[in-house]
């Protein structure tokens, strides 16, 4: 007759650590970076700095929020920048001919929608992967920016209540930080406490079973990327306001920013896994390591190496050693 004993009692020093080794270790790669980019430069931890990098960082962070559930569906959406681009020029086009700024506005969250919907029934209903349609959507919807501006900025002119989408501030702090962090509150109850964001989850784990338990499988990949569709809508507008005009060459290497925030922050590539709290570390990390390495001097093309080089790590990271068998101070028990 076997004997069976309870397992011991670990440390729930250990236990928390080991179930929150992701977030964990980017809050204190974010601390380390902020403490180096503080000693490197007198200007870095200075009000106006910092309020500089949340401006600049907001967009990224509200792209990011949707591609955190794109990403745990097990799916991926390189055309984000693209996007951008295309409704920020779209705006300034459409603000020129003189409509007003409100109704544009309402208009280019509704186009991001359909775009993004569009794509989402590629990848769900007609099974193409999500690298293919999203890459072929990132040369597509550039192309239509491009041709849209023919190259050229386009000035937007006579909307003072846009402009402080981008510019304004209320108590000091910039309004494209509120809508980031509304975005991001909105982006976490949603994954935590809702039957969708169950959904989600679900469906990044096991498309199959989810959908053999009567879940709308395809409606729920179909609408992240619905759901990333509005908010490059939502950056593109910021961004347009900020900038006081439209460009098809904006947003360019968006989209890496975006994927290297959200894989920073622990949400796995295979899907079915994710956190808005660690998205929002790695958003804040890869702002302050670009605004952090031009206020010291360092050429802002080494940004894109530094970059590539985090998106590695992570990723290797994601897949060796932050799986579900890891467990901290203890080897792996075969």
């Amino acid at each position: 007759m076997t004997a069976y004993t309870e397992r011991a009692q670990g440390s729930p020093l250990a236990d928390f650590v080991a179930e929150h080794a992701q977030v964990l270790s980017i809050a204190i790669f974010f601390l380390l970076c902020m403490v180096l980019f503080t000693l490197g430069s007198d200007n870095f931890l200075t009000l106006g700095n910092i309020l500089n990098v949340v401006r600049q960082a907001a967009p990224i962070l509200i792209v990011a929020i949707a591609m955190t559930f794109v990403i745990i569906t097990g799916g991926i959406d390189l055309s984000v920048g693209s996007q951008v681009a295309l409704i920020n020029a779209l705006a300034a086009i459409i603000m020129a001919m003189g409509y007003p700024w409100p109704s544009v506005v309402v208009a280019m969250i509704a186009f991001g929608a359909v775009t993004g919907l569009a794509q989402g029934w590629f990848v769900a209903y007609q099974g193409i992967p999500a690298f293919i349609v999203t890459l072929a959507g990132l040369s597509i919807l550039r192309g239509f920016a491009l041709y849209l501006t023919q190259g050229y900025s386009i000035p937007i002119k006579d909307a003072p209540g846009f402009f402080e989408l981008g510019r304004g501030v209320i108590a000091g702090v910039p309004i494209p930080a509120l809508i980031a962090v509304v975005v991001t509150v909105v982006g976490y109850v949603v994954l935590a406490a809702t039957k969708y964001g169950r959904q989600v989850i679900a469906v990044g784990s096991n498309m199959e079973a989810a959908r053999r338990v009567g879940m709308p499988a395809k409606w729920v990949i179909t609408s992240v990327y619905m759901v990333a569709g509005i908010a490059c809508a939502v950056a593109g507008l910021l961004i347009a306001a900020r900038l006081g005009s439209g460009s098809s060459n904006a947003a360019v290497g968006f989209e890496l920013q975006v994927i290297a925030a959200v894989v920073l922050g622990g949400t796995s590539l295979m899907g079915g896994r994710g956190t808005m709290l660690g998205t929002v570390l790695g958003t804040m990390t890869i702002a302050v390591i670009g605004n952090g390495l031009i206020l010291m001097h360092i050429s802002p093309f080494f940004t894109q190496i530094v970059t590539g080089a985090i998106i590695l790590v992570a990723i290797w990271l994601n897949t060796r050693i932050f799986t579900t068998n890891f467990r901290f101070g203890a080897a792996k028990r075969r």
